[in-house]
């Protein structure tokens, strides 16, 4: 597709959106480095069985600060939020793909549109997109959840994210245009990465508004393919499929989340993580360490195949691992410094 039709479609799209209209063009990618892997209309990414049975239950671990949590709002400062929450129940209006370079994926959103001046990206919300409740999602919400994370309603984090966004406009019921503070490809990433929940999450069953920092065990009203099931003494979570899950058959989704119920545990440390690993406590583990690879992972179980210890090969870029000086200031300016720093590592 050249330079040449991507203004005229962009041209197009502006036009309609200033008669309130949609385009009926839909840009269903965005890809920082050259053009997206999967071309619209694809079916499902490479990675994933489409075909994958749905049920069963999956448990896992987490290793957790006095090995509990006492909230389900994981954007609020104050308190400790379950684990799963952002991954199983919460979505955003891309996402990205796993086996390419930063490529964002229609999730929430269906259509993708950064400007040609890189100062703005529209969104077109899926018609389809549903919260746990039921209600459809909408641009409104959509400023909503960007409003309520870019203030102090919020941990600073989500502040600091998100910060490089000036504004979200609502352009009509399904459309929001988000407005950045500088030029940048990079912020069209940062846009499609909003969680978005609904307002309604922080009303009380007789009307009256929650503070949204004040949010704790009221369960969130998100996008997800999971709501809550349960939570016990704020030392295990369980979360339940929903059956008529709104994105199950989106590309971006099919395939994908398919145990019926999944569980953390929370352990205090590593040692009783692995040695309730070893009793049976919960389904999977992911061991980086090679001391505990080598001799932890022992017992009748291992021995009799019940756990099975397997070396699973990826093909994953390695992260970065390493640091950085500050040559502001004037001991890091000199070169032999560096090489001094080297020589005093491994």
């Amino acid at each position: 597709m050249t330079l040449h039709w991507h203004s005229i479609r962009r041209a197009i799209l502006g036009s309609a959106l200033a008669l309130g209209t949609s385009s009926g063009w839909a840009a269903h990618a965005f890809a920082q480095f050259g053009e997206p892997k999967y071309a619209a209309g694809f079916s499902h990414f490479d990675y994933v069985n489409p075909s994958a049975p749905k049920g069963g239950d999956l448990t896992l671990s987490v290793i957790a600060q006095n090995s509990s949590f006492d909230k389900f709002n994981p954007f609020s400062l104050k308190g400790k939020a379950a684990p799963g929450l952002l991954e199983l129940m919460f979505e955003t209006l891309t996402i990205y793909s796993l086996d390419e370079p930063n490529t964002q994926y229609g999730l929430l959103a269906d259509d993708i549109d950064l400007a040609d001046d890189l100062l703005s990206v529209t969104f077109h919300i899926n018609d389809r997109a549903r919260f746990s409740n039921g209600d459809p999602v909408t641009a409104r919400d959509v400023k909503y959840s960007f409003d309520t994370l870019s203030d102090k309603r919020s941990s600073p984090r989500f502040q600091a994210y998100f910060s490089e966004i000036a504004n979200a406009e609502v352009l009509d019921a399904q459309t929001i245009r988000f407005q950045f503070t500088r030029r940048g490809r990079d912020l069209a990433f940062v846009a499609g990465s909003l969680p978005v929940f609904s307002p309604k999450w922080s009303l009380k069953n007789d009307g009256e508004q929650v503070p949204f920092s004040d949010l704790k065990l009221e369960a969130p009203i998100a996008s997800g393919p999971y709501v809550i099931e349960k939570a016990s003494s704020g030392q295990s979570i369980t979360y339940r499929r929903i059956a008529d899950y709104w994105g199950s058959e989106i590309p971006a989704r099919l395939g994908g989340y398919n145990f019926g119920k999944v569980t953390y545990k929370l352990y205090k440390d590593s040692d009783t993580q692995v040695a309730a690993l070893r009793a049976g406590e919960y389904d999977f583990f992911s061991e980086k360490r090679m001391r505990y690879w080598c001799c932890q992972y022992i017992g009748t179980r291992f021995d009799s195949g019940e756990i099975i210890k397997e070396t699973i090969e990826h093909k994953n870029p390695s992260a970065i691992n390493g640091y950085a000086l500050n040559l502001r200031r004037d001991k890091f300016k000199d070169i032999r410094v560096h090489q001094a720093l080297n020589y005093a590592y491994d």
